[in-house]
């Protein structure tokens, strides 16, 4: 199966086995299976393993300083950055995660979304998970910026505000875009090559054209080279656009497909089981084998796995 395929199938086969079956797990799967399962446990990775010595001019956005606190949260040195309050003191004073693409880019591929939004996603959605805790995707940013930047799109905004002091972030919320400073424009722009093209969801003409201009004029810089090694040994994979090995190209957006990857309801050729029953049912032969319920389904990859597992064949198959 294809890289995506068997990322997905491991996420399902990790939330869904028992507790038991963890270690057996994770000798199957090592060490991919130091990647994050959803967007709690990548901050906590994040923090530990990417940012964990940029705490100096660190936020994305707004270069300011920051102290970690907690888990995975933090407190903002809004001093450090000549930093002013738009409107919301408690939340600019927080440590937030930001995603550079945003959830509802790439969640509105997922029929989950459709049927529920990002809440609904995160909880039934295994693909949407991998999706929302990929830490290409996420970088410390000051809460109110976060907040501000919302899902706008990335654009050249033409305005002389400046809402937040010496902070190089400027918003235009009638036509709902931002544009961030210099320093992170490549960087931006390469993340949403990545996760367009890892995800295969559209991206439009025109935020193609604004990023290819952004990668042309911004080169990788040495911290996002870093950056990027860090997180390929937990992720297990590069950002070919960051490293070199993929270059977007005009059109490109045009090969995208829509909501390409499968739905996580069940995974065709794996053998399904049945937690409630303790019967698995083969793809073939077997009436029943779309007809688990998502809660009560655990993939295996052979009957032999199965029965090691506890699990015998359903009665009904042939």
């Amino acid at each position: 199966m294809g890289e995506l395929h068997f990322i997905k199938y491991r996420l399902m086969l990790y939330k869904l086995f028992s507790a038991s079956s963890i270690v057996l797990l994770s000798i199957i799967f090592s060490p991919a299976f130091a990647q994050p399962d959803d967007f709690s446990q990548a901050k906590v990775i994040a923090k530990n393993d990417v940012y964990f010595d940029r705490m100096q001019k660190g936020t994305l956005y707004c270069g300011c300083s920051f102290e970690f606190k907690g888990r995975s949260g933090g407190v903002i040195d809004l001093d450090s950055c000549g930093y002013k309050v738009r409107k919301n003191t408690k939340r600019a004073q927080r440590l937030e995660w930001e995603h550079i693409v945003p959830a509802s880019n790439f969640g509105k591929a997922r029929q989950c979304w459709q049927n529920g939004g990002r809440k609904n996603c995160s909880k039934n959605d295994p693909v949407f998970s991998l999706m929302e805790a990929d830490l290409y995707n996420l970088a410390p940013a000051v809460g109110e910026v976060n907040g501000d930047r919302s899902n706008f799109n990335f654009n050249q905004v033409q305005t002389n505000q400046k809402y937040y002091g010496q902070c190089d972030f400027k918003v235009d919320f009638k036509q709902r875009a931002v544009e961030p400073r210099d320093e992170v424009k490549g960087m931006i722009a390469r993340t949403y090559f990545y996760m367009h093209d890892r995800y295969q969801f559209p991206m439009s003409k025109q935020q193609e054209k604004l990023f290819i201009a952004w990668d042309k004029k911004f080169p990788v810089s040495s911290w996002e080279r870093e950056r990027a090694l860090r997180i390929a040994k937990v992720m297990n994979h590069n950002n070919p656009f960051v490293v070199g090995e993929k270059q977007w190209k005009e059109g490109d957006r045009s090969k995208l497909l829509k909501a390409k990857l499968p739905e996580a309801a069940h995974e065709t050729g794996a053998l399904h089981g049945n937690k409630r029953s303790k019967k698995y049912h083969l793809a073939e032969g077997c009436p029943s084998y779309n007809q688990v319920s998502t809660k009560n389904l655990v993939l295996f990859k052979s009957e032999k796995e199965a029965i090691t597992a506890g699990y015998s064949k359903a009665g009904n198959c042939k």
